[in-house]
C-alpha cells in the first residue's frame, strides 16, 4: 500500500498562544475553511471541536492538545476540488494556560512548524514568551498571527512592536490591516501588493482589490523593508537587488521559505478569527513557508545496544521509528497513544519494539483523529501523526521502532510539579476506582504525580498549579465516577545543602549466628552544573538533581555493595532532613569504608549509607527551598498602588512595569506559598478588573523566619 499524497505536501504544525488570544477560535476556522466541518464552533457557545472535554467547553479554555487531520488547497488555486492540488495538514491545538504547559512542550517535539497567535490588544503576553522559548528550544519555524483586530483598543503596530521587543528581532510584516477595531475590513499583502477582503456569510469568499490610497505609502515602505530582509539571506539575490533589479515573486517566496525554515525570519500576519477575516491567508502561509517533513534535518537518536548515534531520514523506505508524545484515556476504546512517525511505515497488527523499555508490543488498531472523531487506518507513513489503540508499555517520550533496527530518540523533559494536595475517596467503593483513575490520569499527564505520605498513609497528588489539580479532580469525578475530598493545596518545598561536609555510617548488629556489618565514609557537597566530560565517567551516576561518585580504592568496599550504598543514599534523600521534603542538587562521594567477610550484606550497607548521609547533613548547612513564580498582573492604572503594595507584602520582588493598552502590566517574582487565593484578593482590590498569570521560575532558599514556621508546622 502506498501513501495517497507526496510527503512534500504534508504540514505538521501547531497553533500556540497565551490563554485567551483566540487560539481555539483560529483552529475552528481552520477546520471550517479546510472543509473538515460544515459549521463553525464557537468557544463562547461551548460548541467547539478541538475543545471537546466538558471542562474545556465550560471554562472556555483548552486543556489537552487535540490533533486534527484536514486538507487545504491554496486561496489562489483555481481548481480547489482537484485532490492533487491539496495539502494535508496535521494540526495540533495546544493549551494556553500555564498549568498545562507540558502539553505545549511535548507537542513542540513532534511539530515541524507553528502558528503563534497574539491578541491584537495585549500583544505579547507571559505565556506567549514561554511558548516562544519552548519553540526556540525545539527549533520550530513559526508564523505569527496578530488576531482580534476587530476589538476595541486593537493595534497591529503596537502588537508587532511587542513581538520585536520581547520575542525576536527577526519578525517581519507580511501584511498590513485595513482599518482597526470596528472598522477592520481586510488586509494588504505586501509581497503581492494586493488588498484582500473576506466576504460571504463566513468570510469564505476571498476577494482581491486595489490597495486603498491612504495605505499605499505605508505599503510601499514596508514592502521595501520586507524585500530587504528576504534578500539578506541569499547572496545572488542581494547583489541583483543592490544593482536595482527586483527579484521575481517566485524567487522571493523561495528565499523567504528557506529563511523561515532556518528560523531566520518569522513572518507576521494579521486578522480576526472571530470575524472570519485573515485565517485563509495564514493557511496559505503554512503551505508556502512552513516545512514539510522532507525539509527537516534527519532525526537523530542512539542505538540502544551500542549507545552510538544514528540518524533517520523522513522516508518511507527507512526503518520505522516514532515518538509517543501523548497518552489519552478514551471511554470507548481504552488507552490511545499518540505518536509521530519520523521514518519508515507501520501497519496495524504488526509487532514493534518500545526501544525505551526494550518491550515488544503489538500495534493493534491505528486511528487518525479529527479531534473527538476517529477514522481507522491500516498503515501510517513517515511524517504522519496518528494514535495507536492497545499499547501497554508506551509512555510520553518513549520511542517506538522497528524490531530489527531499534533506535532511541531523545525523550521529552518533564518539569517537576510545584504544588500538592491531600486527596481521599468519599466511600470504600471510590477507593478502588480512585487508584485506577489516578493511574490513567498520571499516564496521560506526566506532570501529575501521585505519592503516599509514609507517616500518615494519606495520598498526595502533585501538579503544576491550583487549576491543574482542580481540573484533574474534576475529571476523576466526571470521567471515572470517583467522588473525592481534597485538602488545601500545599507547596512542593525541596531541601538542599549549602556547604560540603563528611559523614560516617556504621551498622553493626550481632544476633547470635550471622550478624550484620556495613561501614561507609561519605563526602557531600552542593552539586555543580552538568559537565559533559564528567557525565561520561564510569564511576559517576548523574541525574538532574543527584550525583553519586564511587571513589573506592583497593576494594575496601566490595563492588557488590556499591549499588546498595547508592540506594541507601537515594532513599534518605527522599525523606529529607530539615522538614521531611525531598533533598535535591547534592553530589555524594563514597570514598572509604570497611567490610566483614561473613557479616557484610547489601541491607547492612544500605542502612550504613543512610546513616552516613544523615551524619554528613548535620554539618552541611541544610536549607529549605521554595518555588518562586514569575507573576504578571494586568490592572487599570488607578489600582496600581494597591497591586504593587499587595505583591510587596507577599515577599514579592517587582521587576518592571509597562503600558498594556489602557492598563498597566506589573511583573514580579513571588513565592508560590504567598499566592494561594490571590485571584479573589486581586478581584476585590480592583473591582474585578485586574487579572494575573503566573508560572514557575526557579527554586530559592526560604528565609530563616519563614523556614522556622514551615518546620514547626511539619512537626
Amino acid at each position: 500500500m502506498n501513501r495517497d499524497y507526496p510527503l512534500e505536501k504534508l504540514r505538521n504544525f501547531g497553533i500556540i498562544a497565551h490563554i485567551d488570544a483566540g487560539k481555539t477560535t483560529t483552529s475552528e476556522r481552520v477546520l471550517f475553511y479546510t472543509g473538515s466541518q460544515h459549521k463553525i464552533g464557537e468557544v463562547h457557545d461551548g460548541q467547539t471541536t478541538t475543545d471537546w472535554m466538558e471542562q474545556e467547553r465550560e471554562r472556555g479554555i483548552t486543556i489537552t492538545a487535540a490533533a486534527i487531520t484536514c486538507f487545504w488547497a491554496k486561496t489562489d488555486e483555481p481548481d480547489k476540488k482537484d485532490p492533487s492540488k491539496k495539502y494535508r495538514f496535521n494540526v495540533i491545538d495546544t493549551p494556553g494556560h500555564i498549568d498545562f504547559t507540558v502539553e505545549v512542550k511535548r507537542s513542540m517535539r513532534v511539530l515541524d512548524g507553528a502558528v503563534v497567535v497574539f491578541d491584537g490588544v495585549a500583544g505579547v503576553e507571559p505565556q506567549s514568551e514561554t511558548n516562544w522559548r519552548y519553540a526556540d528550544e525545539a527549533n520550530v519555524p513559526r508564523l505569527c498571527f496578530i488576531n482580534k483586530m476587530d476589538r476595541m483598543g486593537a493595534s497591529f503596530e503596537k502588537s508587532y512592536a511587542s513581538i520585536l521587543d520581547r520575542l525576536t528581532k527577526h519578525a517581519v510584516r507580511m501584511q498590513l490591516p485595513i482599518g482597526a477595531e470596528a472598522d477592520f475590513d481586510g488586509v494588504v499583502d505586501l509581497l503581492t501588493m494586493k488588498a484582500y477582503k473576506f466576504e460571504g456569510a463566513m468570510g469564505e469568499i476571498v476577494s482581491t482589490y486595489d490597495i486603498p490610497a491612504d495605505l499605499m505609502e505605508d505599503a510601499k515602505k514596508y514592502r521595501a523593508e520586507l524585500i530587504e530582509r528576504i534578500v539578506e539571506h541569499d547572496d545572488a539575490m542581494m547583489t541583483d537587488y543592490l544593482d536595482g533589479k527586483e527579484p521575481s515573486l517566485e524567487d522571493l517566496k523561495k528565499a523567504l521559505r528557506k529563511a523561515v525554515i532556518a528560523n531566520k525570519i518569522f513572518p507576521v500576519y494579521t486578522g480576526s478569527a472571530l470575524k472570519n477575516r485573515g485565517v485563509q491567508l495564514v493557511l496559505d502561509g503554512v503551505v508556502d513557508y512552513l516545512p514539510s517533513p522532507v525539509d527537516m534535518p534527519p532525526i537523530t537518536g542512539t542505538n540502544p545496544e551500542t549507545g552510538e548515534p544514528i540518524g533517520r531520514q523522513a522516508a518511507d523506505d527507512e526503518p520505522f521509528s516514532a515518538l509517543a508524545f501523548k497518552l489519552q484515556a478514551d471511554p470507548f476504546v481504552g488507552q490511545l497513544t499518540f505518536f509521530r512517525v519520523y521514518s519508515g511505515t507501520v501497519e496495524a497488527g504488526s509487532y514493534i519494539i518500545n526501544s525505551s523499555t526494550g518491550e515488544k508490543e503489538r500495534l493493534g488498531r491505528i486511528v487518525r483523529l479529527q479531534a473527538d472523531k476517529r477514522e481507522e487506518v491500516k498503515q501510517v507513513f513517515a511524517g504522519e501523526i496518528a494514535a495507536a489503540v492497545g499499547l501497554k508499555s508506551a509512555k510520553t517520550g518513549h520511542t517506538l521502532s522497528d524490531e530489527t533496527n531499534p533506535i532511541v530518540l531523545e525523550g521529552i523533559i518533564i518539569p517537576e510539579p510545584v504544588i500538592s494536595m491531600r486527596i481521599e475517596p468519599k466511600t470504600k467503593a471510590d477507593q478502588e476506582k480512585m487508584g485506577m483513575a489516578m493511574k490513567k490520569l498520571a499516564d496521560e499527564d506526566p506532570t501529575f504525580r501521585i505519592t503516599t505520605d509514609t507517616e500518615t498513609n494519606e495520598t498526595l497528588i502533585s501538579g503544576m498549579g491550583e487549576l491543574h489539580l482542580e481540573i484533574l479532580v474534576d475529571r476523576m469525578k466526571r470521567e471515572f465516577g470517583v467522588e473525592a475530598d481534597t485538602g488545601k493545596p500545599q507547596v512542593a518545598y525541596r531541601e538542599t545543602i549549602l556547604a560540603p561536609a563528611e559523614g560516617e555510617g556504621k551498622y553493626i548488629k550481632q544476633t547470635g549466628g550471622k550478624g550484620q556489618y556495613g561501614h561507609v565514609r561519605l563526602r557531600v557537597k552542593p552539586m555543580e552544573p552538568v559537565n559533559e566530560d564528567k557525565k561520561q565517567a564510569k564511576n559517576v551516576t548523574r541525574e538532574d538533581h543527584f550525583e553519586f561518585i564511587n571513589n573506592i580504592k583497593g576494594g575496601v568496599v566490595p563492588n557488590e555493595f556499591i549499588g546498595p550504598v547508592e540506594d541507601g543514599v537515594r532513599e534518605a534523600m527522599e525523606r529529607g532532613f530539615v522538614a521531611g521534603f525531598k533533598l535535591v542538587d547534592i553530589s555524594i562521594e563514597l570514598y572509604d569504608g570497611s567490610y566483614h567477610d561473613v557479616d557484610s550484606s547489601e541491607i547492612a550497607f544500605k542502612i550504613a549509607a543512610s546513616m552516613g548521609f544523615q551524619d554528613a547533613l548535620t554539618r552541611a548547612k541544610p536549607v529549605l527551598l521554595e518555588p518562586i513564580m514569575k507573576v504578571e498582573v494586568v490592572t487599570p492604572e488607578k489600582f496600581m498602588g494597591d497591586v504593587t503594595g499587595s505583591l510587596n507584602s507577599k515577599r514579592g520582588q517587582i521587576e518592571g512595569m509597562e503600558e498594556r493598552g489602557l492598563a498597566r502590566a506589573i511583573k514580579a517574582k513571588v513565592p508560590l506559598s504567598e499566592m494561594f487565593g490571590y485571584t479573589t484578593a486581586l478581584r476585590s482590590m480592583s473591582e474585578g478588573r485586574a487579572s494575573f498569570t503566573m508560572e514557575f521560575d526557579h527554586y530559592e532558599v526560604v528565609p530563616p523566619n519563614v523556614a522556622a514556621t514551615i518546620v514547626a508546622a511539619r512537626k
